[in-house]
């Protein structure tokens, strides 16, 4: 597995291990207005809420989230097509087996990345999995399979989770 560049050359990272939230919205406004789409106040509501949480959040817990926090009421439509969007754009990823969101720490790549999940303190780590999908593609490709999607997801226990027990 490598790794993806910028900032974590040879390490894998915690998708909220960047702080500077200010930086990553204002990236996704460029993002955006680069492909002429608009980072609407409620997706940038929402990419804000993924980009400051603690590990992954479930849809359900960033409408909740939204309806306490702003005067605006969400339903949950409304929020499935803000996360379709953010992942769209590559803003966000989806980790399907624990059907939650977290931010992409390289939007600006079009990457294809691998998760490391702790089952215990929820904490995600990322890192490009370009080798390991080459390697998928040429496994579907040699049984005349067209991969539509593949999402790289390992659920253990992490370091410290492991060290504590």
């Amino acid at each position: 597995m490598s790794l993806c560049s910028h900032e974590h050359h040879n390490a894998l990272h915690g998708v909220h291990d960047h702080h500077n939230v200010a930086t990553r919205l204002a990236e996704a406004e460029s993002l955006c207005a680069a492909t002429g789409a608009r980072l609407t106040p409620l997706r940038k509501e929402v990419l804000e809420l993924i980009l400051t949480a603690h590990g992954p959040m479930g849809a359900y817990d960033l409408l909740a989230k939204i309806k306490s926090e702003s005067d605006r009421p969400a339903a949950p439509p409304t929020v499935y097509r803000t996360l379709d969007f953010l992942l769209e754009k590559g803003l966000i990823h989806r980790l399907t087996s624990i059907n939650a969101y977290i931010p992409c720490c390289h939007p600006r790549e079009g990457h294809q990345a691998a998760f490391l999940i702790c089952t215990e303190c929820h904490i995600v780590k990322e890192a490009s999995s370009e080798g390991l999908l080459q390697q998928l593609d040429a496994l579907a490709t040699s049984d005349h399979f067209t991969a539509q999607h593949s999402i790289i997801e390992i659920s253990g226990k992490c370091q410290n989770c492991s060290q504590a027990n």
